[in-house]
């Protein structure tokens, strides 16, 4: 144990995120020991799934933190090569959440998905803390230990785990409430405080311990962070008050095809992660095959209806500007902290929670800032929020490179520039993600929802593939990141970022009237509440998927 006559700020930071996470633990049991079946007016079952996610998100975005940085630093791949796999990695997580909510609606049920998912991310999780061959300096020799096998199951393991989880622990919070019920709103604004809360406070411990004590104490710290999550969601069931079960008699022999299927699936992206080009390729590929099959539809319906499919392609494809550059924060942007900005001592990973607490701080903010200006008949447009975030995101990496410029190429970037772009691109976020989730169930014909919203987070898979292969380009021909070049690239897509928001923001009025908003249907079901909080969890840290915009 360190003296802490001679603490530095990191140890400062992880001791104050210590007590916080206790703090919130001891709210938990002093929940749990409520006989009520009620606290603050919401079921208690609310606050297992808060507790439940928590914890999951306390192990995904802690590791999440660590993983490029592990990847440089222990198993020796250089800069653009791990920056590859990071957005590899990430992309295949923003796709099986799909497949694992339809397997969850079509047969399991949310709660046996959960489990599952839970068990599976658990077993990742603890498989991240085996580490191989200590001390080898040369990349061939470290890349050639049989362990690396055991890093690319770990990986699988989380892939799929997360594809069973994400999508379905949310829902069960829609679930909760019946769809009028006044209090829905605040259970889910609760709910994402579970998961902010969660992946800063993941980030900055495990992070913390991975950089500062081993890489397998904070995967480990990860991975009973995700045990916990598991054992109070498997303990809550009575206060889930028999929601998220399957939607018919589901025989056994069905169940465990099911869970034979998702074992079989971990084998495919062990592999698919070893061969990061095929991943790139599949997703063009289908891509492509979406697009068509969507104007297919598109055009078979209706002119209003179809024109809204129009806009919602518009609206999607903008999904990889976004991400690509947004995703810069777990890859090359962490890397370039590690080396190059002024971080006092401070744990490069820790920085990557700087995001989930702008989020706690500013999501009420924008959620009342939407409504205020509703009211007074100002609130932007879909679209024109949408070239709202896409103008920040572009604006972060031009105040970034700003910063570091103006301190010189060479030296030290101030710390606070690392603060400034992960404000903008929180601000961005929030005009785009959320907005976004919301309009891709509003503006969906009700027998493409499901489809549409797949779509969505396929293309934000897309985005977290380019990030990657932005953050390969960062580590130039020979692999390793420099200073200068990395800020060319940022202010490269900085100046591209900024011209399309602009552009989107010229073309908003067009496109918005493209929504024929004076015909959209007012059913509530048409709102697809469990499809937004499925949103909830696909997306990054902190989304609120019940702001009503236009």
């Amino acid at each position: 144990m360190k003296d802490i006559a001679i603490w530095n700020e990191g140890d400062w930071i992880a001791a104050i995120a210590a007590v916080f996470l206790f703090v919130v633990i001891a709210i938990g049991g002093l929940i749990a020991a409520r006989k009520s079946e009620e606290f603050v007016g919401h079921p208690r079952g609310l606050f297992v799934l808060f507790y439940a996610e928590m914890w999951e998100r306390f192990s995904y975005y802690g590791m999440r933190a660590l993983l490029v940085l592990y990847l440089t630093q222990f198993w020796l791949y250089n800069d653009g090569s791990a920056n590859l796999i990071y957005g590899s990695y990430n992309s295949l997580v923003y796709i099986t959440p799909v497949l694992g909510g339809y397997l969850a609606d079509r047969w399991l049920g949310q709660r046996k998905a959960v489990i599952f998912g839970g068990v599976v991310l658990a077993l990742g999780h603890l498989a991240m803390a085996y580490e191989g061959l200590q001390g080898v300096t040369d990349p061939a020799i470290k890349q050639a230990d049989p362990a690396i096998n055991v890093f690319w199951l770990a990986l699988s393991l989380i892939i799929v785990g997360s594809g069973f989880l994400k999508a379905n622990i949310s829902v069960i919070v829609g679930q909760l409430y019946g769809m009028k019920d006044l209090r829905r709103d605040s259970a889910y604004t609760i709910f994402y405080m579970g998961i902010n809360t969660g992946a800063a406070l993941g980030t900055l411990l495990v992070g913390y311990l991975g950089q500062t004590i081993g890489w397998s104490w904070g995967f480990g710290l990860a991975g009973i962070g995700m045990a916990l999550g598991l054992v109070i969601f498997w303990f809550g069931k009575p206060a889930l008050r028999g929601n998220g079960e399957p939607p018919k008699a589901l025989a056994a022999s069905r169940e465990w095809t099911l869970y034979g299927l998702g074992v079989a699936s971990i084998a495919v992206i062990w592999l698919l992660l070893q061969y990061q080009d095929v991943i790139g390729t599949l997703l063009g590929v289908a891509g492509v095959a979406m697009l068509l099959y969507t104007l297919y539809e598109a055009f078979k319906l209706p002119r209003d209806a179809r024109h809204r499919m129009f806009v919602i392609l518009f609206l999607v494809a903008l999904n990889p500007v976004f991400w690509g550059l947004y995703e810069q924060a777990g890859g090359s942007l962490n890397l370039y902290t590690d080396k190059y900005v002024d971080r006092g001592g401070v744990p490069a990973s820790l920085f990557q929670s700087i995001n989930p607490i702008y989020i706690i701080l500013l999501g009420p903010v924008f959620a009342g800032l939407w409504q205020w200006l509703g009211k007074l008949g100002l609130e932007p447009s879909t679209p024109a929020k949408f070239g709202l975030g896409v103008v920040q995101v572009g604006l972060s990496f031009l105040v970034f490179v700003w910063g570091a410029k103006t301190a010189g190429v060479g030296a030290l970037t101030p710390v606070l520039f690392v603060f400034l772009i992960y404000l903008l691109q929180t601000t961005g976020e929030l005009c785009l993600s959320p907005v976004g989730l919301s309009a891709m169930t509003r503006l969906a014909p009700a027998a493409l929802g499901s489809f549409i919203m797949g779509a969505w987070f396929y293309m934000t898979a897309v985005g977290q593939f380019i990030a990657g292969k932005i953050g390969e380009a960062t580590g130039g021909e020979s692999g390793e990141m420099s200073q200068a070049l990395t800020l060319h690239i940022y202010q490269e897509l900085g100046w591209v970022a900024l011209g399309i928001g602009i552009a989107v923001l010229v073309v908003s009025p067009l496109v918005r009237r493209g929504m024929h908003l004076e015909t959209l249907g007012n059913d509530p079901g048409d709102d697809l509440a469990g499809q937004g909080a499925l949103g909830l969890e696909a997306q990054e840290a902190g989304t609120h998927p019940d702001l009503k915009t236009n």
